[in-house]
């Protein structure tokens, strides 16, 4: 350490790192209650920092967020060490979180799942801690699974970091390989609320009583923040939030100097100019809730209110001496879908609701501000724009979002954003990590090689379960979830993470199926249904409004079929001996958004309202359908 940097030895800055569903969240919940940083009659539910209502339907963490933890316990030596926690998504659609949130600590704690292993998104969260040279703490979650393999985990997860830091000493020689390798092993259940650094047995809790042993192990091998006591003030925006009361907050990092309640500073802008603002509000975090401070001082992360504009990545800095901190950069978007406005028959049917262009452009805008890893392009239409993102589930995160402030949209089938290298068209690649039971690994590999997909690797535990590596397409993995699912019974567990760009790889056959489509508008009868359901599945319901070029099912041949689901039975005055059987109706297939999007071919687009999520062809009219075709086929 030089003579000009001094530390903040009563902080730590950690993000909690690692796969979907691996207990990031719940761990952190154990850390808030251990600390006591809920009131004793406050009813405190289940995974707290899932605050977001698609968080808590889908069980994964969506947008990153930080807590703050007083820890007052024996290796604090009788002082109270603030510890600030980020947490992180696990999933790589949201790896603009993750790297967000990377550039607020000065350590990681990598979570591992004692039974799963080291997963793609593991390697991600990983990588990007290794090329921000930050120190690794591992803990081996769910010690207590029956089928926890704890000692093959932790070699899984040595190896996986020997791999990585290898790859990354290439590029960055002055890496400490040694001191990446000296990583601490915490052995944790995190619903237990209980860790300890000894290896328990297979299944068994953790030997220690609390979490004891984690805080132990942030305090000695996170590094405290550094800074320059005669530096100016650098305090990086790395996200943003909203109050009722007072506007847009930004979430900053400190890196050095002191930021007060009134102070005025320099925003220094991402087009480089220099602008002279007032900090309105000062808020610090404690626990859960925001709190009023009089000032903050450097490592620590804070909100301040005032500035209407600030977005990621910009800095407040000294008015007399602007010193700005650079940009943060994400990785390129993969996966592009065009949203615009609602052009169905249907649309501007439910009350209150946001269907024109201006709306839509200003919501996508919004999104912009705080979601680093999206892009928005024009379109040639004037009401519809290209949204590109990481991956298939961001886009319909966002998409489903919009519905639920009552926004009506129509979202194109999810397409790869393509690249020309040396006058070849090269597209994105994934690397797919799938567990399966034995008896699907025939099914799987068959669904694989159809999508462009390479094995590179399989193994089998002896456990009754296959893990197979595969180099796939991005385009190949659109709609894959739900064959997939399908075909594994709902046993198979998927997850890739992105992999660079190779070339074309060729057509991919997505489905195999038709779609069956209305032929004209009307209302759907049960007897037209009965007939028709030889040929096919339903999505729609007896009495749904449907409109001509509007999908009602599936085909089971692979062909699309005009169908007149409106058709009405003719009433004569003779009497039927036997009425009709609606008992014998098979049940319509009810699709979520993420389904219809899978589902939707290259000329179907997906038609969503607040109320409804129906499928349509883009061209509603069947002879202008036909043109279309025969067109294109000349091409």
């Amino acid at each position: 350490m030089s003579e000009t940097t001094a530390q903040r030895a009563d902080l730590r800055n950690v993000a909690i790192v690692a796969h979907v569903d691996h207990g990031k969240t719940t761990i952190v919940d154990a850390m808030l209650q251990q600390t006591h940083a809920f009131s004793s009659h406050g009813e405190v539910e289940e995974r707290v920092m899932d605050s977001g209502d698609l968080e808590r339907e889908k069980g994964i963490t969506i947008l990153a967020k930080n807590t703050t933890v007083f820890y007052d316990g024996p290796a604090a030596n009788g002082e109270t060490i603030t510890i600030n926690v980020i947490d992180t998504p696990g999933h790589a659609d949201f790896g603009g979180e993750v790297e967000r949130g990377l550039s607020m600590v000065d350590g990681v704690v990598l979570l591992v799942d004692a039974s799963e292993g080291p997963l793609p998104q593991t390697r991600f969260v990983l990588r990007k801690a290794l090329e921000a040279k930050l120190p690794v703490i591992v803990v081996v979650n769910k010690v207590d699974r029956p089928d926890a393999r704890i000692e093959e985990v932790v070699s899984d997860t040595m190896d996986l970091l020997l791999g990585l830091a290898s790859d990354i000493a290439e590029d960055n020689p002055d890496l400490d390989l040694d001191a990446v390798l000296d990583v601490p092993v915490v052995y944790a259940s995190g619903k237990a609320g209980r860790a300890s650094t000894d290896q328990p047995a297979n299944g068994a809790l953790p030997d220690n009583e609390d979490l004891e042993p984690l805080f132990k192990t942030i305090i000695e091998h996170i590094p405290a923040p550094s800074y320059n006591p005669e530096g100016v003030l650098q305090a990086h925006v790395t996200n943003l939030d909203a109050s009722p009361f007072l506007g847009r907050l930004a979430l900053l990092r400190i890196f050095n100097g002191t930021l007060k309640k009134g102070q005025t500073v320099a925003w220094a802008r991402q087009d480089g100019t220099i602008k002279s603002v007032r900090i309105s509000e000062l808020l610090a975090t404690k626990g859960l809730d925001r709190v009023p401070a009089e000032s903050a001082g450097p490592g620590e992360i804070v909100a301040v209110a005032g500035i209407e504009d600030i977005t990621i990545g910009e800095t407040l800095t000294d008015l007399e001496n602007p010193e700005p901190l650079p940009l943060i950069t994400v990785d390129d978007p993969a996966i592009s879908m065009t949203i615009g406005i609602n052009t169905s028959p249907l649309a501007g049917r439910v009350k209150g609701a946001k269907v024109t262009a201006r709306q839509v452009k200003d919501r996508l805008d919004k999104e912009l501000i705080g979601n680093v890893s999206l892009k928005i392009l024009p379109t040639q239409r004037p009401d519809a724009w290209e949204v590109q993102g990481r991956g298939e589930l961001a886009l319909a995160i966002l998409v489903e979002q919009m519905r639920r402030e009552g926004f009506e949209l129509t979202a194109g089938k999810p397409q790869v954003v393509t690249k020309t290298v040396d006058g070849k068209v090269h597209e994105p690649y994934e690397h797919m990590t799938i567990d399966v039971p034995e008896e699907y690994l025939g099914a799987v590999t068959q669904l694989m090689a159809g999508r462009k997909g390479r094995m590179e690797g399989m193994s089998n535990h002896g456990t009754g379960w296959v893990r197979m590596e595969f180099k796939v397409p991005s385009r190949g993995l659109i709609g894959f979830r739900t064959r997939f699912l399908t075909d594994t019974r709902g046993a198979g567990i998927a997850s890739s993470y992105a992999d660079g760009y190779e070339p074309w790889a060729g057509d991919i056959e997505y489905r195999t199926n038709g779609s069956m489509v209305a032929d004209r508008a009307g209302v759907v009868t049960p007897f037209a249904m009965i007939n028709l359901q030889e040929r096919g599945s339903f999505f729609v319901e007896p009495t749904s409004e449907v409109y001509e070029g509007m999908i009602v099912g599936e085909n089971s041949r692979a062909d699309d079929m005009d169908v007149n689901i409106t058709k009405e039975k003719k009433l004569t005055n003779m009497r039927a001996a036997s009425s009709e059987t609606f008992e014998n109706l098979t049940p319509p297939r009810k699709l979520t958004l993420e389904e219809c999007l899978e589902f939707a071919r290259e000329d179907e687009c997906v038609e969503v309202t607040p109320e409804a999520i129906r499928i349509r062809k883009v061209v509603l009219d069947a002879n202008e359908r036909l043109k279309v075709a025969r067109q294109r086929a000349r091409a």
